[in-house]
Order: C-alpha cells, then sequence, then structure tokens
C-alpha cells in the first residue's frame, strides 16, 4: 500500500530508511503509529504487508524500542509506543555509546575516496549544509537563488569563522537587488542569469592536520525537488576534486557578475591559507596600500620583501596572466620571486602562510 499521499511520509520514509528501516518495516510501522494499537491481520490488511511478515517486522521493532508485542493477548495485539517515549530511548542508548565509539575512533584521512552518485534535492542540501559547517579553511557554492534560504545560515557561520567564501547565485536577473539581497553572504559574490550549475567544494581538516576535499558537481535542475530532473556526483579524491575546482573558476566564476567584495582585513594579519592571502592583497592593493610580505614556504625558507605583484582573477578586475594564476611576486633582496599556494607548479616558491603588513 503506497502512503505517499500523507503529509511529511516521504520525510518520515526517508528518514526511517537511513536509519535502516526496509520499505516493509517502514510501512508496518507508520501504521502502527496511525492506528495505536492493532491485531497482525489489521497491520498485514493496512501495510499490504503479508501477515508472516508482520510477526517477523513487529519483533524487530520491538527489539529497537519503538513497539510493545502483546504476546498474550487472543488475539496478538502490537502496540506503538508513544514517539517521544521511544525516540528519547533511543537517544539515550546512542548518548551511552557515544564515549566508547570515540575513544576507539581513529581519526584518518580516508582510504578510499568517495565517488557517488546524488539523486535527492533533500540529500543534496543535507550535503552542502554539512559540507560549509565542517570547512575549515574554504567555502565555493553554486546555486540557484531559490536555494539560498536553505544555506544563508551555515553560509554566514563560514564568514563568522574567517573562511575564505566565494558564492555564485544563478538565474539572477535583477543585479541591483541581488547586490543588497547578497551582501555580506560571501567574501565575493557573482550572480548569473542562467541556471546550470549546482557545485560546493569545500576542505576539512582532521584533528592529525590531514586535510580532505568535499566537492558534490552537478545539474541546477538536481535542486528543483523532482527526482527525475537531475543528477549530482560527490567526489572526495583529492586531483578529482582540485579538478571541479580549476573548472569551477576557469568558466562559470568568470561568467558571472560581481554583486558583492568585502572589505580586506586589517593589518597585520597572518594568512594560513594562499588563496585568502591573494584576495586581500588585492583588496589592500586596490585601496593604493603598499604591503611588505612575510612568507613561509614548504622548504622552510621565509621569503620577504614588498608585494609587487598579485595575479588572480578572484575579483575584478583579473590581474593574472593565464588561467587560474593565483600568484604573489615578492621583491626580495635577491631580486623579484613568485609564490604560490598548496601543490603550485609554475611559482618559485610554494607558501605555507603569508603576513602581511603595510609597507
Amino acid at each position: 500500500m503506497s502512503r505517499d499521499g500523507k503529509p511529511n511520509d516521504g520525510m518520515l520514509r526517508e528518514e526511517l530508511g537511513e536509519f535502516g528501516f526496509s520499505n516493509k518495516e517502514i510501512d508496518v510501522y507508520l501504521t502502527l503509529l496511525e492506528q495505536g494499537e492493532a491485531t497482525t491481520g489489521a497491520i498485514s490488511e493496512d501495510a499490504d504487508v503479508t501477515q508472516q511478515a508482520v510477526y517477523t517486522i513487529t519483533d524487530r521493532l520491538e527489539d529497537r524500542g519503538l513497539v510493545h508485542v502483546n504476546d498474550h493477548a487472543s488475539p496478538k495485539t502490537i502496540r506503538a509506543i508513544p514517539p517521544e517515549e521511544s525516540m528519547a530511548t533511543l537517544a539515550s542508548r546512542i548518548d551511552s555509546i557515544t564515549p566508547v565509539l570515540k575513544d576507539r575512533f581513529n581519526d584518518t584521512e580516508p582510504r578510499t575516496p568517495e565517488l557517488k552518485m546524488v539523486k535527492s534535492q533533500k540529500t543534496a542540501i543535507k550535503r552542502l549544509r554539512d559540507a560549509i559547517s565542517k570547512a575549515q579553511r574554504e567555502v565555493i557554492v553554486a546555486i540557484p537563488k531559490q536555494i539560498y534560504p536553505e544555506i544563508e545560515s551555515e553560509l554566514q557561520a563560514a564568514v563568522g569563522r574567517d573562511l575564505l567564501v566565494f558564492l555564485l547565485v544563478q538565474d539572477v536577473d535583477d543585479l541591483e537587488e541581488a547586490r543588497k539581497r547578497y551582501r555580506g553572504a560571501a567574501d565575493v559574490v557573482r550572480c548569473w542569469s542562467e541556471n546550470v550549475l549546482f557545485l560546493f567544494a569545500t576542505d576539512t581538516q582532521s584533528r592529525k592536520h590531514q586535510t580532505t576535499q568535499s566537492v558534490l558537481i552537478g545539474d541546477a535542475q538536481l535542486l528543483s525537488g523532482t527526482h527525475d530532473r537531475g543528477d549530482g556526483v560527490a567526489v572526495s579524491e583529492r586531483h578529482l576534486a582540485g579538478s571541479v575546482r580549476g573548472m569551477f573558476f576557469g568558466v562559470y566564476w568568470l561568467a558571472g557578475e560581481e554583486v558583492f567584495v568585502t572589505e580586506p582585513d586589517s593589518l597585520p594579519k597572518t594568512f594560513e591559507w594562499f588563496w585568502q592571502a591573494v584576495l586581500h592583497a588585492r583588496l589592500h592593493q586596490k585601496s593604493g596600500m603598499d604591503l611588505w610580505a612575510d612568507i613561509k614556504t614548504t622548504n622552510g625558507k621565509t621569503i620577504s620583501g614588498t608585494v609587487s605583484q598579485i595575479r588572480q582573477a578572484l575579483v575584478e578586475p583579473p590581474t593574472n596572466e593565464h588561467t587560474l594564476e593565483t600568484s604573489l611576486y615578492i621583491e626580495t633582496d635577491a631580486g623579484e620571486v613568485s609564490v604560490g599556494g598548496q601543490n603550485t607548479i609554475l611559482e618559485d616558491y610554494e607558501a605555507t602562510s603569508v603576513t602581511f603588513r603595510l609597507n
């Protein structure tokens, strides 16, 4: 028997499925919640499940603390335990084992990268919120405008944690209104009249300082709420995630119209994330400020000197000479040198931290 016509049934079925309930277990449990107490025959008829299956399923539900089986009644009946009681019991059981699980948990970098299809709007938004909340240094998001309220608080919290946040809002025609609506939503906000892309890319650092990237890319129709109108792919493999990030900045980011840029951070300040350093260096440069940089590099050397060039396409106008070039040029006593971020291959040095002060 299909129960999808009742309010919130879809949400309930999806959540119960996440907890490991089979479809038949869900049918039986929802039937019992509605009836309160019923015979196995009544449950079988209403849930469209065989009576033998009802016996097995209700025993499992009783083990989970969700129902009580009256074995001694004739005929046998099953009573649903009030949800406030059953959920409180379940929460208490989870709380009791959490310290033991934490003691056993070994926080390591995943050995098997994730590559998973995502077809549900609810799952996609849940992953998006979770990724923003767990991000440590950077958040990149591309969404249709109707999704923004769903993640507004998470984005604001990320900005409050001093993360580097880029937001591309699509299906936007009124740029003047967008300048008001998305002010402060990210470090840089761009808007685009097209609506083709759903994407997020974040980084997460474990307690052992290992960094992983979380990326999901798909069709904007994935967020329409219709299951058959779009797909997405979740990726955690480092090189694939980096390629998606590069594709976003090389193609989609440049298609948007800049509607908001944050104010430059007060100096002196040390930046642990290189792209954040480049962004704020460029903002200070646009304000007419000359900067002095002390840059720690992966080879243990510290590069110090005046910032002579900033190459980037994070904010308008772009100052890079080739796609995705994001680098600082420093005038040192030994001459001008170039510095890039993580895994740089074109610059002279790879930075681990950058400290700016006014020159």
